[in-house]
């Protein structure tokens, strides 16, 4: 004679077996490849389709998806706020005119230098300059916190602003100077030769421009994610929940610091170089405090912390002023520049903060934690029918029994009471 435990009434057992079967079957699990495929198709086939508007938009929004990712690594993953994301955007974009500039012009005091080196040297040497500069304040961002942090980041933006309207050989002073297109290894991104046919379609700078920002852009979302999911992208989340923590656990505080300024601010470096790119030339009014908000806004209503978030909220933010300028003759209350109304900017900032004030009363994981409910709604409604409906089959390969009905509590409590043992 045995004395067994019998199982709470209604309780189910669910054996791994069952589960990983369950995961294979599921459809949701081969989804999202998919998806992801048919975006980049389309990304690809899209200037055979679309104006130069849109191009050029398009390239303007990789640019801000690389800066607006090394921000939410800074911000969002490690938890240090920074408002001197403009000075390195401006620090890239500087470098990039200078190294592969010519010389010779007029600013508004002097002559105009530059190195006339390949452009992709002057690109990665606006890159590494970006990323030194964060090196040499990580001390100075290791010491502080919050908003004293935020306050001492915000006098690099004023430092970089003076430096940009006062050097002017390199910067060109107020004027600004002309940025040099970008070409890799003879083969040009503006619109000289080689001329370019794709299906009879002409690819000038617009088209070549919108491929360079998808490879750009996409490396650095790859980048980012695959540091998040390793052990240094581990320890800057714990760094970010608590310091002590992460001290106790063995993560060097300061130099994780360190090197997440430096990634962050070759990340901004290189959103610097392709801003630049975009606009055609670089002025002290393109880096101002006005940059450094806006990617904080890209930041929080994409979502803290998620490096997909950061891409989707860069999109928003930089795409909205453009596209209100150019439908400001059919959009109400918006009006071009000197017709009276709302200019396109004002009321895209307009839009910003109101969607800034949803997102934090309602919805603090911005556009990815909006993403993610309905994800997780929609793996819940997929995973429901095969708990079953009252009176289904138990599954003999499995091991389950039948599900509860309707009233009873869908998992058994954590410490059942006893029900008493069976004899045989």
């Amino acid at each position: 004679m045995s004395d067994t435990l019998s199982a709470p009434a209604g309780a189910t057992r669910r054996t791994p077996a069952a589960n990983g079967t369950a995961a294979r079957r599921s459809p949701a699990r081969f989804l999202k490849p998919l998806v992801l495929l048919a975006l980049l198709v389309v990304l690809l086939v899209l200037p055979l389709y679309v104006e130069e508007f849109w191009l050029r938009t398009g390239f303007a929004v990789a640019g801000a998806i690389v800066g607006a990712i090394g921000l939410n690594l800074l911000v969002g993953t490690t938890g240090q706020l920074s408002l001197a994301h403009a000075f390195f955007l401006a620090v890239g974009a500087v470098s990039y005119t200078f190294v592969s500039g010519e010389s010779g012009g007029l600013g508004t005091r002097a002559a105009l230098r530059g190195l006339e080196l390949p452009p992709i040297v002057g690109l990665v040497v606006g890159v590494l300059l970006a990323g030194l500069a964060g090196l040499v304040f990580s001390p100075i961002a290791a010491r502080l916190r919050g908003i004293y942090l935020g306050v001492a980041s915000l006098g690099l933006v004023f430092i970089g602003v003076h430096v940009l309207n006062t050097w002017t050989p390199v910067t060109g002073g107020f004027n600004g100077r002309s940025v040099p297109e970008f070409s890799l290894f003879g083969f040009s991104f503006g619109n000289d030769d080689p001329q370019l046919f794709v299906l009879g379609v002409p690819f000038r700078e617009a088209e070549r421009l919108w491929y360079l920002g998808i490879v750009l852009a996409l490396a650095a979302y790859l980048f980012a994610r695959n540091l998040l999911r390793s052990r240094p992208g581990r320890a800057l989340q714990t760094l970010r929940d608590s310091e002590v923590a992460a001290s106790v656990m063995g993560v060097n505080v300061q130099a994780y610091k360190a090197r997440v300024f430096l990634v962050s601010s070759m990340y901004a470096g290189l959103s610097g170089v392709m801003y630049a790119l975009s606009i055609g030339s670089i002025a002290p009014e393109s880096f101002g405090l006005t940059v450094s908000i806006l990617f904080l806004a890209m930041i929080v209503l994409g979502g803290l912390g998620s490096v997909a978030g950061a891409a989707w909220g860069a999109a928003f933010v930089t795409a909205l002023p453009l596209v209100f300028q150019q439908f400001a003759d059919v959009l109400p209350l918006v009006s071009a520049p000197g017709e009276g109304g709302v200019a396109a900017g004002i009321a895209a900032r307009y839009l910003f903060g109101l969607a800034i004030i949803l997102v934090v009363l309602f919805e603090p994981g911005g556009l990815a934690g909006i993403a993610n409910r309905f994800r997780h709604r929609g793996r819940r409604s997929a995973r429901s029918p095969a708990r079953g409906a009252p009176g289904a089959p138990a599954d003999p390969a499995s091991g389950t029994t039948d599900p509860a009905p309707p009233g009873a509590p869908s998992d058994p409590p954590s410490d059942p009471p006893s029900r008493g043992s069976s004899s045989r």
